[in-house]
């Protein structure tokens, strides 16, 4: 299953790029700057090979190192970021800002990319005492979680990843028929989310999506507030 066709799933056309591109993913899941060393052991790579990578991401701006030499991803990096889906983004991020201050929850908007599900944008709430963060980049298997079911109710079951269950199957089926989906400690431990499918022409299929600390909040009052957004958003795109 993929957004596009991919290219050399299986064996990557250039080993040093499929590299490169996998220290960005490592200091993206990181969520903290990470030493040469953890970014070598994390790629499984000799420290010099890990050193050699970095140094051109360095250079290019991806990345960037601290006086200590501790490395993080670098502005360069959110400049690229900001050309992804514009359009989309454009319409997308004042629906996300309504819905977080709305409901005091960070509202963010996943796609499917191949077997996952990775968030393009993100909006915590303005007031709230305490949120959950959703970073733009952040992506986990499009089997677990609230968006992940939402974006599976778009997709046909044989274009599915191997290997998933009967209960999966059947909670993205109860998706399809009350409109949104639901998770709890599938991808972050005490964090619920509610998730509606964002079907948009033209695009991998997309989820619009709250993440919150666990509470006694009804699931179908946010996904009613979400539902009005996905269609301001369809609406507005379509348009």
């Amino acid at each position: 299953m993929a957004a596009g066709p991919p290219v050399g799933r299986d064996v990557p056309a250039s080993q040093t790029l499929s590299r490169g591109i996998r220290v960005l993913e490592v200091l993206a899941d990181a969520g903290e700057s990470l030493t040469i060393d953890d970014v070598a052991g994390r790629l499984e790579v000799h420290r010099s090979v890990a050193y050699r990578l970095v140094r051109t991401l360095e250079h290019h701006g991806l990345v960037v190192r601290d006086s200590s030499g501790r490395i993080e991803l670098g502005a360069r990096l959110a400049a690229l970021a900001a050309g992804v889906t514009r359009d989309l983004q454009a319409q997308a991020l004042p629906e996300l800002t309504a819905v977080a201050n709305d409901l005091g929850m960070t509202c963010f908007l996943s796609l499917l990319d191949r077997d996952e599900a990775i968030t393009i944008a993100s909006i915590e709430p303005r007031h709230a005492v305490a949120s959950v963060a959703q970073r733009p980049g952040a992506r986990h298997p499009v089997t677990v979680g609230a968006p992940g079911k939402a974006i599976l109710a778009q997709v046909p079951l044989d274009q599915w990843p191997d290997g998933v269950g009967t209960g999966l199957v059947e909670e993205v089926r109860v998706v399809g028929t009350q409109g949104y989906a639901t998770s709890h400690d599938e991808v972050i431990r005490s964090v619920q989310s509610v998730a509606v499918p964002l079907a948009l022409r033209d695009r991998p299929p997309a989820a619009l999506a709250v993440v919150h600390v666990v509470d006694s909040t009804d699931p179908r009052r946010v996904a009613e507030r979400l539902s009005r957004s996905a269609d301001a958003i369809r609406t507005a795109l379509q348009g």
